[in-house]
């Protein structure tokens, strides 16, 4: 590299090493992951009659935790949302029309049905090419709403028969108030952003807050945070070279989800729900959809409870006593039981103790899953690890060996998916914060292929917030309703019930 790369690299505050260790990942590749098999009710998922999810419940009203938030990723432009809107709008600019099937068609027609919807904005609906094209380009362009470059969560998602509409980051306002609510009345949330879309942001919250907090008596604290540019991984060529820009810059990438723990690891609260900004549903589902977060905060707390009540009993008792192999085996059986964890045999009481205690002390989620209706891909795995113990993970596509016959059985036969919906608790038994960090897995990071300037590159991804970075997590699956299950993908997908009046 020349004095230019690494001042470049520098400014973004980043070292020389760390793309050097980036681009040896490109040549090395990442290890595909141990399946033992798919976490499935059978064994892995927990699936909670109506006695127990009242317990859940009930726990959360009488737990003490040190402050919670709501933190919701919601970086980046809507742009792949409206992919398809896009390709419609360059075909009626060429002089031809869309297909009658087409999703730009699809969209146009029924275009009063979506809460961006105005008669002022758009005029009355007409069958014609014209009228689609000027649709699309008011719903796209900066001529009209623009919400092709917008952020996802500020674009309008619900329309309610009281007139009022609502964003995305509106109903998770409304969402956070049901179930993440302090004692003192306060709700925090803690939102990704691009910098750049702050102020559409401030700008879309400062229209609903004050209004928020006088309907359902609460107090908002929304921070915004940003995906750190140091994060940033370097792409490379297909000869897993640097890859240049035609000025003859390093080319450098978002790297990711799996940045966002670094976000995360500076949350100062113990409990943290975790729910992508665009998987929200209308309030209409908001009884579901907040009791069974409620589940799942009270499934954590009581996993926590347990485990803390395990480290202080290991803190007083002599290793080597018969009390310590009595409540080893105890642990053991819990781990294995409740967490799918399996550790191989220590040589001594001794190592079994560390073992168990190192097992038992690192951060907990509690993760929401989905039964699969369609084809099984990646989601929720046993695995085993480099240190020869088992455990719950959630696994990505690309993370499978696919040519591999007891990979392609086990993802025949998984169950459920992964909608993102977690709840964490990020202290140990002392009250100390984890260092989120020294539990990432580094070995699980992704890489895909792009392209920049009409050429092709290879870009690398940091193990994922809910996959690599927190694969030394103490994990428990439970299984929630598909009704929780809301992802707003394509435009087309707010025209679903889950989103309709």
């Amino acid at each position: 590299m020349n004095d230019k790369d690494l001042a470049q690299i520098a400014q973004r505050g980043s070292s020389e090493s760390a793309v050097e260790k980036q681009i040896g990942c490109f040549k090395k590749g990442f290890p595909w992951m141990k399946i033992v098999g798919p976490a499935t009710p059978e064994r892995g998922i927990v699936v909670l009659g109506d006695e127990k999810v009242k317990e859940a419940v009930k726990y959360v009203e009488t737990a003490e935790f040190d402050g919670a938030c709501k933190f919701v990723p919601a970086s980046g432009a809507a742009s792949r949302m409206f992919k398809d809107m896009f390709s419609g709008l360059s075909r009626l600019e060429g002089g031809e029309d869309v297909a009658p099937d087409s999703p730009a068609a699809k969209l146009v027609s029924n275009i009063e049905k979506f809460a961006f919807y105005s008669e002022d904005l758009f005029g009355g609906k007409e069958d014609t090419p014209e009228y689609r094209k000027k649709v699309l380009s008011l719903l796209l362009g900066p001529e009209g709403l623009g919400y092709g470059s917008k952020p996802k969560g500020v674009l309008k998602f619900h329309r309610y028969t009281s007139s009022e509409v609502r964003t995305a980051i509106a109903e998770h306002l409304v969402e956070a108030q049901s179930y993440m609510r302090n004692p003192d009345g306060t709700c925090n949330l803690v939102v990704t952003i691009s910098p750049e879309h702050r102020k559409l942001f401030e700008d879309a919250l400062s229209e609903v807050v004050p209004v928020y907090e006088k309907r359902y008596g609460v107090r908002y604290n929304v921070k915004f945070t940003y995906q750190d540019k140091a994060t940033d991984t370097i792409a490379v060529d297909m000869k897993n070279r640097p890859f240049r820009t035609l000025d003859g810059s390093l080319l450098f990438r978002p790297a990711g989800h799996g940045a966002l723990i670094h976000n995360l690891n500076a949350i100062p609260y113990e409990l943290v729900s975790i729910k992508n900004i665009d998987n929200v549903a209308h309030e209409k589902l908001l009884p579901t959809t907040a009791l069974y977060k409620k589940v799942l905060i009270g499934e954590a707390l009581m996993l926590r409870d347990k485990i803390f009540s395990f480290l202080r009993r290991f803190d007083r008792v002599d290793p080597s006593s018969d009390e310590s192999v009595g409540l080893c085996n105890e642990v053991e059986k819990f781990l294995d039981k409740e967490l799918c964890i399996q550790i191989p045999l220590a040589h001594n009481n001794l190592e079994r103790v560390k073992m168990l205690r190192d097992k038992l002390n690192r951060p907990i989620r509690v993760c929401g899953m989905v039964r699969n209706e369609g084809e099984p891909g990646g989601g929720p795995y046993i695995i085993a690890g480099k240190d020869g113990a088992t455990s719950l993970q959630i696994l990505e596509s690309v993370q499978i060996n696919k040519e591999d016959n007891g990979s392609r059985e086990a993802m025949s036969r998984a169950t459920h998916f992964n909608p993102v919906d977690l709840v964490c608790c990020l202290r140990d038994y002392k009250g100390r914060k984890f260092d989120l960090l020294s539990h990432v897995d580094e070995e699980a990071g992704f890489i895909s292929s792009k392209s920049y300037e009409g050429r092709e590159l290879k870009a690398l991804e940091l193990p994922g917030l809910w996959n690599g970075a927190m694969s030394d997590w103490n994990t428990l699956f439970v299984e929630v309703p598909i009704e929780t299950f809301n992802p707003v993908k394509t435009v087309l997908d707010l025209l679903r019930p889950a989103h309709q009046e």
